[in-house]
C-alpha cells in the first residue's frame, strides 16, 4: 500500500512513515492525515498527540507520495511585483498560517497589469492543492472555471456572487478615511495618484478602481469636483515621482494634497515633494497600505493600514478550509485604520 511504503533516508535507515506516526501517537493513519491537512473534526487533544509524535519522530511527509494520492501539500501564491513590500506582508501572513500544517508555499510572479492567466495555470499544472491569487485584471469567467478545479482564494478583488473565496479591504472606508483626514486639515485641492485606466476600470472591481470611484464621489459630495485631479502612473516609485513632479511644476493651481493609491506611489510623491524643497504644509501626502517603512522617521508617511499580514493569514486559513471540504464561498473584509504621521499637515493658506 502506497501510504505504508518505506522511503530511504540519507543516513541509510528507512525514513519515518505516516504509519509510524500513527502508532507512536496511538491514533489511526486517517487521524494523522487529518491533522496534516488541518481538516475539520480533529480534537485539540488528538492534534497535540499527533504533532508531538511528528516532532519526536522527525517525520517529513513525502511530497511525491502525497501527490500520487491526490494531495501535494503545496499552496501557490500568484502575485505581481514580488518586490512590492505590501505583498511581502501578505506572503508573510500566509506563511505564518501554514507553518504548522505541513503545507509549503510556491510563489508564482506574473507581469504587472496583465489579464493573462499564465501564472495561475502554471500553478494548477503543478497540482498545488490550492491557490491564493492577486490578479485584479484576470477574467472573472476564467477564474470561475479555475475555482471549479482547485481551491481558490482571490485577494483584493471586489467581486460579487463569485464561487471562490475572497479577501478584501473595505476600500470605500479606507479611501474615505484618507480624504476626510485631508479635508479636515483644510485641503480642498486634493489630487489622486493612481494607476492606469486599465487597472482603474470600474468593471475590474480592483482595489485601485474602488479607491478611484470613492475619490471622485467624495470630491463631488464636498462640492470639490472642479478641483478633482487624477494623476496616472505605473506601479513604480520613480515613475510616480516623475508624474508628481510634473503636476507640482504645472502653471495651473497645483494640488496641496495627494492621496496615493498605495504606499509605493506615495513614496514617489514624497520624493517629488522633497526634491522641490516643499513641506507637508505645502503638499501633504497620504498613502495606502502602511508598509513597514512608512513609519520610519525619515518618511513618517500618513497612510491607511489595511493589515496586509492579517489578510494573508486569513487567505491561507480560508484556503485550508476549502481544501478540507467547505463548499460555500466566504469573504473576509479587513477594516482599515488611518495612521496619521508627519507627511500630512494643515495647508499653509486657508482654502475655504
Amino acid at each position: 500500500m502506497l501510504s505504508g511504503r518505506m522511503y530511504p533516508a540519507k543516513n541509510g535507515q528507512r525514513a519515518t512513515t505516516i504509519l509510524d506516526v500513527a502508532h507512536h501517537a496511538g491514533v489511526s493513519r486517517a487521524a494523522v492525515s487529518k491533522v496534516l491537512r488541518n481538516a475539520y473534526g480533529v480534537s485539540p487533544a488528538m492534534k497535540q498527540r499527533v504533532e508531538a509524535a511528528i516532532a519526536e519522530l522527525d517525520y517529513h511527509p513525502s511530497v511525491a507520495a502525497r501527490t500520487m494520492r491526490g494531495a501535494s501539500f503545496t499552496i501557490g501564491i500568484e502575485m505581481p511585483a514580488v518586490d512590492n513590500p505590501f505583498l511581502s506582508e501578505v506572503v508573510d501572513g500566509a506563511a505564518e498560517a501554514l507553518e504548522t500544517t505541513g503545507y509549503q508555499l510556491i510563489i508564482a510572479p506574473t507581469r504587472v497589469d496583465t489579464q493573462s492567466p499564465q501564472a495561475l495555470q502554471a500553478l494548477h499544472d503543478r497540482q498545488v492543492d490550492g491557490i491564493i491569487a492577486i490578479a485584479p485584471l484576470a477574467q472573472a469567467e476564467w477564474l470561475e472555471q479555475l475555482a471549479g478545479r482547485v481551491s481558490l482564494v482571490m485577494l483584493g478583488r471586489h467581486d460579487e456572487d463569485a464561487p471562490y473565496d475572497a479577501v478584501v479591504c473595505n476600500d470605500d472606508m479606507g479611501t474615505s478615511l484618507a480624504l476626510e483626514h485631508l479635508y479636515d486639515l483644510g485641503h480642498r485641492r486634493i489630487a489622486h495618484l493612481t494607476r492606469s485606466e486599465e487597472v482603474t476600470d470600474l468593471t475590474t472591481r480592483s482595489p485601485h478602481a474602488v479607491r478611484l470611484r470613492q475619490y471622485l464621489k467624495f470630491m463631488e459630495d464636498k462640492g470639490l469636483g472642479a478641483h478633482a485631479q487624477i494623476l496616472r502612473t505605473n506601479s513604480r516609485e520613480l515613475e510616480a515621482r516623475s508624474v508628481v513632479l510634473d503636476a507640482l511644476k504645472s502653471a495651473g493651481g497645483r494640488p496641496t494634497a495627494i492621496f496615493a493609491g498605495n504606499d509605493e506611489l506615495a513614496l514617489g510623491a514624497l520624493h517629488a515633494v522633497h526634491e522641490l524643497k516643499l513641506k507637508p504644509s505645502d503638499v501633504s501626502v497620504v498613502g495606502y497600505d502602511d508598509i513597514e517603512m512608512a513609519s520610519h522617521p525619515a518618511l513618517s508617511l500618513t497612510t491607511i493600514d489595511q493589515h496586509g499580514k492579517a489578510m494573508g493569514f486569513a487567505a491561507a486559513k480560508m484556503l485550508l478550509e476549502r481544501i478540507a471540504g467547505r463548499s460555500v464561498p466566504r469573504k473576509y473584509v479587513s477594516q482599515p485604520v488611518l495612521r496619521v504621521r508627519e507627511s500630512s499637515a494643515r495647508p499653509a493658506r486657508s482654502q475655504d
